[in-house]
């Protein structure tokens, strides 16, 4: 074979070789081509159109909040919503406060009245009363100071505004007020012999005299407290005349403020200097001379709730005693959150005052003579001033406390 038809066979050879290489690339790009549409493509559910798609994301958008229209009128709801879960979770940790504080001062009134117990405490005869009387809840206890030596006053007052025998166990019963002469307990016949008769002493056990009345205040509250489930503390001196359904109808105006302290409220000179009346030996404590006491209930008459004769029951051993006794208590509150009304019906004085007040349709709770300190020459005079200044016998009877 001669040179030249062997080139010509090399370069048919070489052109198919080219041809086929073409062929290979365009099969191979477009085996690639349907590889990938099978592998990437993402198939469509049956019967669901684009237009269903989009309107179901716009249903998912609504729903979640992102209509504008909606989401504004949730924006204003919202704060509403919050106020008043707020409010109401806050009503609730108020009554759960208020409910645990009832139980702690119950428990320690409790103990106070073992104490006394254990103590051999002169009032055990009233610690004898049944359970069920003890558990009855009462409006007010009225504690009437006296003395071994004021048995007419003590009469005096039987005579008039203090209800006698079953009365005064009606008055309990049905108006839920029990009132007591307050009296030390040293041993004494004639004290005896008028307790069987009339059976209305409360014994503390406390010594008799002018300068222990602090003293004999703080008893009386831990001691009433510790006998008689009541709503307010009274305590009220044998010279002053009372209108007690007045006096029960004010007290329960109150019953919402567990820490009330209720009397004529005044703020006297510190007397420094001695031997005049109302002497203050601790004068130096009040500041400069010609300085005047803390606001304070003027002793004659004053109330205060059962929380705060609570607090005096569990603290009386290091609450501070000063001479005067109503001082005294005005500082026992003092730095407490404590709510004072000042009622002016509390210290009207005796006729024509107290009269004129009732005829205007004001009828006074206690009427005495300041000059007295109580109504001067009480034992002649109380009688006349329950005449013109009482509130009437039925005033209490159909009185709804």
């Amino acid at each position: 074979m001669s040179l030249r038809s062997r080139g010509t066979d090399l370069g048919s050879k070489s052109a198919v070789s080219r041809k086929w290489a073409f062929l290979l690339c365009v099969g191979s790009f477009c085996l690639g081509m349907l590889f990938t549409n099978r592998m990437w493509a993402v198939p469509e559910p049956k019967g669901i159109s684009r237009t269903a798609g989009i309107e179901d994301g716009k249903q998912k958008l609504v729903s979640e909040g992102c209509n504008p229209k909606l989401s504004q009128r949730d924006e204003k709801a919202k704060p509403k919503d919050i106020i008043g879960e707020v409010s109401k979770t806050h009503h609730a940790i108020q009554v759960l406060d208020k409910t645990i504080s009832n139980l702690e001062m119950e428990l320690a009134a409790a103990r106070a009245a073992q104490e006394s117990i254990a103590n051999g405490s002169p009032v055990s005869d009233e610690l004898e009363i049944t359970e069920s009387t003890v558990k009855r809840k009462y409006l007010m206890v009225v504690g009437i100071n006296t003395a071994f030596s004021s048995r007419k006053r003590r009469d005096s007052v039987r005579a008039t505004w203090m209800p006698q025998g079953d009365k005064r166990k009606k008055l309990e019963e049905e108006k839920g007020i029990i009132i007591r002469f307050v009296i030390g307990g040293i041993l004494d016949r004639a004290i005896e012999a008028e307790d069987r008769k009339h059976g209305d002493f409360l014994r503390l056990e406390h010594v008799e005299g002018y300068l222990e009345l602090s003293a004999k205040t703080k008893t009386y509250f831990a001691t009433a407290v510790a006998l008689w489930d009541a709503d307010f503390f009274v305590k009220v001196d044998d010279d002053v005349h009372v209108n007690i359904a007045t006096l029960g109808a004010t007290l329960a105006r109150h019953r919402s403020n567990p820490r009330v302290y209720i009397g004529c409220m005044k703020s006297g000179p510190v007397l420094a200097q001695k031997g005049v009346r109302y002497h203050e030996p601790e004068y130096w404590k009040f500041g400069e001379e010609g300085n005047k006491y803390f606001r304070h209930a003027t002793g004659q008459l004053y109330a205060i709730s059962k929380d705060l004769a609570t607090y005096i029951s569990i603290n009386q051993h290091v609450l501070h005693k000063y001479a005067n006794e109503d001082v005294s208590l005005g500082s026992w509150f003092i730095g407490l959150d404590v709510e004072h009304i000042d009622d002016r019906r509390l210290c009207c004085g005796t006729p024509p005052d107290c009269e004129w007040k009732a005829q205007a349709g004001n009828i006074c709770i206690a009427s005495f003579d300041w000059s007295c300190s109580g109504i001067c020459k009480s034992v002649e005079r109380i009688k006349e001033v329950h005449r013109r200044c009482g509130e009437g016998e039925n005033a209490l009877w159909t009185a709804v406390f």
